[in-house]
């Protein structure tokens, strides 16, 4: 272990789980130093063993876990990582959850569902995380879940550099999959120049998951490259149909943006075949050899999650990563 120090007082120690150890490894070369030394393996019976080979006392410990699937085996991990680091004195703890699994259930839709969003923020007080840091949450409000600090990183800044370099600006709309989604795409039109903005009415039900129909499009998209953004893909439906809708209603060309790749099965061959010229996503989740496809790009939040770490451990500002904004 390389830790980082401040004036010979204060220890940055940086631990990584096992589900996506290449945005780790990274991450510790953007900070400059190396991965804490961890063992980590499975029972017979599937039960979970973590141990820490060198000392965190008095330590400002991040830990590092994207829940990629199989989600709720990354969650576990990253829960008794926590927990270990607690056990083992570490000043501070904060999770980095770069991907947050159960987020897309922020809140009640029916009676008698749970509010998995805020059951996790729970578990990781209860392991003893004193911070949690997080990408592109799926709802904002889910930063009032957990009682302490939370970082809300926004991968809008990585994704929009990218996009300016593959559209014509003067040309451009700005399109939400949904209604809901449209605060989000107005903060993107904002930073590529203030576009047009549109959005696809779609109907989902909620008795029915990752299943959501795209009727139409409420905007002008006629002979305009559309970029179409979103916080997540996962089974790839709700894109792909809106893609062809935009492309139907007139659009010259459609760019997919999302934060996380999740790309559940059958979406790679989903929006290979929607006719999107391109599906950009960052890194925050593993994306496997097989799930790629010649129209995707993966963009790295490597630099972003180490420049917020590097803020919290010398107490300065996250906030101020992102113009005030977060």
């Amino acid at each position: 272990m390389n830790p980082i120090t401040t004036n010979g007082v204060k220890q940055l120690v940086l631990a990584s789980g096992r589900a996506h150890p290449d945005l780790a490894a990274a991450v510790a070369r953007e900070l400059g130093c190396e991965l804490l030394n961890t063992t980590a393996y499975d029972f017979a019976n599937g039960e979970i063993y973590v141990r820490f080979a060198e000392s965190v006392r008095g330590a400002d410990a991040f830990v590092l876990q994207s829940h990629a699937a199989p989600v709720n085996h990354a969650i576990m991990e990253h829960l008794l990582m926590v927990d270990a680091l607690k056990r083992a004195s570490a000043h501070q703890i904060t999770a980095i959850l770069p991907f947050y699994g159960y987020a897309r259930q922020d809140k009640k839709h029916r009676g008698r569902e749970p509010i998995s969003a805020r059951l996790l923020a729970d578990l990781f007080d209860a392991a003893g995380a004193d911070r949690l840091m997080s990408v592109d949450l799926h709802a904002a409000q889910t930063q009032g879940f957990f009682n302490g600090p939370v970082d809300h990183l926004w991968a809008m800044p990585i994704l929009t550099d990218y996009v300016r370099t593959r559209v014509d600006l003067s040309n451009l709309a700005v399109v939400s999959p949904d209604a809901g989604r449209i605060r989000v795409a107005e903060k993107w039109a904002a930073k590529l120049g203030d576009c047009p903005l549109a959005f696809v009415h779609k109907t989902r039900d909620v008795t029915r998951p990752n299943m959501s129909v795209a009727n139409r499009v409420v905007g002008d998209v006629q002979g305009r490259d559309c970029v179409l953004v979103d916080d997540l893909i996962d089974t790839g439906g709700t894109i792909a149909e809106a893609v062809k809708v935009l492309l139907r209603e007139g659009a010259r060309g459609v760019i997919v943006a999302a934060t996380h790749g999740v790309l559940s099965d059958p979406a790679p061959q989903r929006l290979q075949d929607c006719g999107a010229r391109e599906v950009i996503v960052t890194d925050t989740l593993p994306i496997p050899t097989e799930k790629r496809f010649e129209r995707l790009t993966v963009l790295s939040i490597a630099p972003l999650i180490a420049r917020a770490i590097r803020e919290v451990f010398d107490d300065g500002s996250v906030t101020s990563l992102f113009d005030g904004n977060s």
